[in-house]
């Protein structure tokens, strides 16, 4: 797609004359009419500092085309355009003149354009930002632009979190720029993924797939879970099974340790498979911390514990061939049961310079397996059989862009996901509402459930773990239980992180499969507790 830029001419509308107010007209008419014969898709208007005179270059647009118009307007420090329209006035006014998408460009930087687009979100209209790479500096008998491509990176992300709907580059951006922009946009899901997955379509495949294999049949945990959600989730009311250890699925998560000995990790799945857990779950590289890989700890568990695991399988550190090679060595290692994620950016984690890969996201993970499952890979070809993944993939019931949620959540079940773990939930009627708003895509649903831990564990869960919520009320009984805690009061955090918990599991035992536990710090004996409040569950 190309688009044809028009710009300000600079002159300010109401103080010109009505000749001089037609002649700017005319000049956009001619220049708009060049770019349309020229063969361009779209108008991209940029930098306009007032509303009038991009109400000016609008009308001119819509006289000479029907082709989308995306207008930006610059705004200044005080999120003002140059007439003094703030950023939620200005998308009303420009939509309702013919614009297509809206948005912010130039302005000082990722930062700046954040603040004003995080504005106009919400309105209905579909948003784009095109920041600048800051206002360059003489450095060296150099102008050069302070925003580097990492931080131009970290700030797409959060626009498309914001719900910003298009994301690009103004002064001072090159080419690396939007190389992590077009990453955040793979890691978020938006934009189309560069690497495409085959769809598996025996028309167009080299050899003929393999015969899939029956989800219950892939591994002990598919054929409980798949069981459990005929018996006890589906079936009418007074058919039932009863809520038992038989009728619920509990996982809980145990991970890799940072160094050699992972003597600690062992010890506790076995003590969480003593205590009711059906199998563990061993995240890939978590918050982007540098782990043993996960693969490796789930074949001690399986062989020293003898229970089942569940292995995440994340997009930030393989590209293509390293996401094949390593699920064609899960397959032999009898490593079925996955949790297929985008993954966490290395900003976030020990090595924030690390380079993050992303060349599928979740969904092309998942088109790959699938693919698999039927004993061929991307390219069509076969690898001899066909593999018994069953996969999960991760939701976030409390997601800001929530119809986005359940939109990707559609296409990973198009893609091949089986069943869905969500992220941790603290407010039922959040968790009760989207049970009920994904009950149409008939996937099984287990429960994430993180225990908070204190009050300054559920400050950062809210304010700085992305996809987590945790409600005001719920914060404030974990500040209430740390006060008691530092007047003497012992375990009384984590006593009310647990009942928290547990109130989340209890509201919605009936209508999901089982339980995800993510125990806080690894106090893995808290996972035990919470799964107390259900019957046939001892502590």
């Amino acid at each position: 797609w190309v688009a044809g830029s028009v710009g300000p001419t600079g002159q300010t509308p109401s103080l010109l004359l009505d000749a001089e107010l037609e002649a700017v007209r005319e000049a956009y008419r001619e220049q708009i009419r060049a770019l349309v014969d020229g063969g361009v898709d779209l108008i991209c208007m940029e930098t306009f500092r007032q509303l009038a005179e991009i109400r000016l270059a609008i009308e001119a647009a819509r006289e000479v085309c029907d082709l989308p118009i995306v207008a930006h307007l610059a705004f200044d420090a005080e999120q003002k355009t140059g007439d003094g329209a703030s950023p939620e006035r200005a998308v009303m006014l420009l939509h309702d003149w013919g614009a297509d998408v809206v948005g912010a460009n130039c302005v000082e930087g990722p930062h700046g354009v954040f603040e004003v687009v995080s504005r106009m979100v919400g309105h209905g209209v579909p948003i784009s930002a095109q920041p600048n790479a800051g206002y360059p500096k003489r450095v060296d008998e150099r102008f050069m632009y302070m925003a580097t491509p990492e931080y131009f990176g970290v700030f797409a992300r959060r626009f498309f979190k914001a719900g910003v709907d298009i994301v690009g580059g103004c002064c001072g951006t090159g080419p690396e720029h939007i190389r992590r922009v077009s990453a955040a946009a793979r890691m978020m899901g938006g934009g189309r993924a560069q690497i495409e997955v085959h769809d598996s379509d025996p028309q167009s495949l080299d050899s003929t797939p393999a015969e899939e294999v029956p989800a219950e049949q892939r591994s002990d945990l598919a054929a409980k879970i798949m069981r459990v959600w005929r018996e006890r989730v589906l079936a009418p009311p007074g058919q039932r099974a009863p809520l038992s250890r038989d009728t619920f699925a509990v996982s809980v998560e145990v991970n890799p340790p940072t160094g050699l000995d992972p003597g600690k990790a062992v010890r506790a799945a076995r003590k969480l498979v003593r205590g009711g857990a059906d199998v563990i779950n061993i995240a890939d590289g978590p918050r982007a911390s540098v782990r043993m890989s996960n693969w490796a700890l789930a074949q001690l568990i399986e062989g020293e514990v003898g229970c089942e695991t569940i292995l995440h399988v994340c997009g930030r550190d393989r590209n293509l061939l390293g996401v094949q090679s390593d699920l064609l060595a899960y397959h032999v290692m009898g490593l079925n049961n996955l949790v297929v994620i985008t993954g966490d950016p290395p900003k976030v984690g020990d090595y924030p310079h690390a380079t993050a890969v992303f060349d599928l996201d979740s969904i092309g993970i998942l088109r790959l397996v699938q693919n698999l499952n039927r004993g061929v890979d991307p390219a069509g070809k076969t690898v001899g059989a066909a593999t018994r993944f069953f996969c999960a993939c991760g939701a976030e019931p409390a997601a800001q862009d929530y119809e986005r949620e359940l939109r990707r959540l559609e296409k990973k079940k198009a893609a091949g996901a089986r069943f869905i773990m969500t992220q941790p939930v603290y407010d039922p009627d959040v968790l009760l509402r989207f049970l009920d708003d994904t009950a149409y895509l008939e996937l099984p649903v287990m429960v994430g459930l993180l225990p908070l831990a204190s009050a300054r564990n559920a400050e950062f869960l809210h304010n700085e773990v992305p996809g987590m919520a945790v409600p005001a009320d719920i914060r404030a009984r974990m500040h209430a239980a740390s006060e008691a805690q530092a007047a003497g009061k012992k375990n009384a955090a984590r006593e009310e992180g647990i009942r928290i918990a547990q109130e989340a599991l209890q509201a919605v035992a009936d209508r999901v499969v089982g339980a995800y536990i993510m125990p806080p710090l690894g106090r893995y004996a808290a996972a035990l507790e919470i799964l107390s409040c259900l019957d046939g569950y001892g502590e």
